[in-house]
């Protein structure tokens, strides 16, 4: 099968909600919906603040530092896009923005054996086509010069 033939991801159906997450990704940045009057942070993106009922709602900027929440391993795919991926790590992220934060995503750059539940995580963007990039996590790094 040649590099043409094979199984594109699944798309995402970007709307005026949605946009600026996926305009930050493919930047490699996480954005994530926050309320500008009660400031809760709002994943998956809404029309309506679930906490204040504003509309005052935009994107805004993450460090795209969590913890793991839970995870489970994928040994089917749910597409042909990913076949050949399998096993992969299915991960609820907890951003360290806001307490139950939570976000669904990969983790990859990590065995199985050493997933924990509170390890930190950080954010990585994997290009799965030339027009998707998508947020992954991984297992942070250590800083350097304490910083």
């Amino acid at each position: 099968m040649s590099a043409t033939d094979a199984p594109q991801p699944p798309m995402p159906l970007p709307d005026q909600v949605t946009q600026f997450f996926w305009d930050g990704a493919a930047r490699g940045e996480l954005w994530i919906q926050r309320c500008g009057n009660c400031r809760h942070y709002i994943h998956y993106p809404k029309t309506i603040c679930r906490y204040c009922q504003s509309r005052d709602l935009a994107g805004e900027r993450v460090s795209g530092k969590a913890t793991l929440y839970s995870w489970t391993i994928a040994t089917q795919p749910f597409h042909p896009f990913w076949v050949d991926r399998i096993p992969y790590t299915i991960a609820t992220v907890e951003l360290v923005e806001e307490p139950r934060l939570m976000f669904l995503s990969q983790v990859v750059d990590c065995p199985e054996e050493e997933l924990r539940i509170g390890m930190p995580l950080e954010v990585t963007f994997e290009q799965l086509s030339p027009e998707l990039t998508v947020p992954f996590f991984r297992p942070a790094q250590p800083a350097e010069d304490g910083q």
